[in-house]
Order: C-alpha cells, then sequence, then structure tokens
C-alpha cells in the first residue's frame, strides 16, 4: 500500500475542490467531508441520506474501529448538505452511482486523485489524503496534538504527527534553517 500524503497549501484544496464541483456536487462533497471531518473513507461512503439531513451533529460506528464517534457538522458542510440532500430519500446511500449503487471506495479514489493531478499536486494522493489533509490543518491550526490524537484514536502523540506529515516538515525544516 502507497502511502499517501495530505495537501498542506489551502490554495491547493481550493484548485481541487474547485475541479470537483465542476464535475459534481457529489464529488465535492466527499471531499468536503474528509477535509473537514477526517473520518476515513470507507465511513463516509457508509453514509446515508438520514445521517446528515437536517442534523447538526453526525454519528456514526467507526468501520475499522468499531467505535462510536460524534462529532458536529461545520458552517461549510450544513449548507452543501441541504443543497445536497434536498429531494432525496432517507433510506439511500448519501453517495451513488448514477446507477443508484452506492459509491465504492475504488471509484472515490480515481476521484480525488485525477483531481489532485488535475490541480497541479505531484504527490502521492488518494482517499486517504482527505483525512491525512484534515490532521495536518487541524493541527496547524490549533497546535493541540493531544486533540487530534483522540480524533484519529491514535495510540501516541508521536503516531499522529508522523501520520500527518508534521514530523517531515519539522527535519526538513530543521534542516534547511541549520547552516555552519
Amino acid at each position: 500500500m502507497t502511502c499517501v500524503e495530505p495537501i498542506r497549501k489551502i490554495e491547493d484544496i481550493r484548485k481541487v475542490e474547485s475541479i470537483l464541483k465542476n464535475q459534481s456536487l457529489r464529488n465535492l462533497l466527499f471531499f468536503t467531508i474528509g477535509t473537514n471531518c477526517g473520518l476515513r473513507i470507507s465511513d463516509i461512503l457508509a453514509l446515508n441520506v438520514s445521517d446528515v439531513k437536517n442534523k447538526n451533529f453526525i454519528q456514526i460506528t467507526e468501520k475499522k474501529t468499531g467505535k462510536f464517534k460524534k462529532f458536529p457538522i461545520n458552517s461549510k458542510l450544513k449548507p452543501l448538505f441541504a443543497k445536497y440532500t434536498k429531494g432525496k430519500n432517507l433510506n439511500s446511500p448519501l453517495f451513488e452511482t448514477k446507477f443508484g449503487n452506492r459509491l465504492e471506495r475504488v471509484a472515490a479514489y480515481y476521484i480525488i486523485r485525477n483531481a489532485c493531478k488535475e490541480a497541479g499536486l505531484d504527490d502521492k494522493f488518494g482517499t486517504h489524503t482527505m483525512r491525512k489533509t484534515f490532521g495536518y490543518h487541524h493541527y496547524k491550526k490549533f497546535k493541540d496534538v493531544a486533540i487530534l490524537q483522540k480524533i484519529f484514536n491514535h495510540s501516541s502523540p508521536d503516531v499522529t504527527l508522523r501520520y500527518i506529515g508534521i514530523e517531515e516538515d519539522q527535519i526538513f525544516e530543521s534542516y534547511t534553517s541549520f547552516i555552519i
């Protein structure tokens, strides 16, 4: 399995969002959930319309860990959910293919990877990029590795910092700042 990277620059996130918005509201929405909630793709794709429509919180049982997770829906996602779920059956999958089937992770992977490529991003990107991007920018904003460790259910702060690419950033910065 290839290790993917977070999208480190906000302007690059906006480029990817613009590309996905031009494709479909569905594609923009699942990317926005990933970058604003830090969910794994398996949990994003398992969402049903009833999980988000007219809700203030998302409540899930994580597929990988089996742990219950509840978190508020932010102000960026609320209007996207309202627009996207309008007229949709509450029991339907939130993300469907044009044939009415639940969107699968391989299709989601290609959507994200191709949008990143189209945006001119040359690192390794995939669906897990969304979760790592959330973590990277959450850490940059709040500088609180403990809360991020809890959000991700990681065993230690070191694991979290390495996971989101902060450790690598710090090492590179130390090299470029250290001149004898």
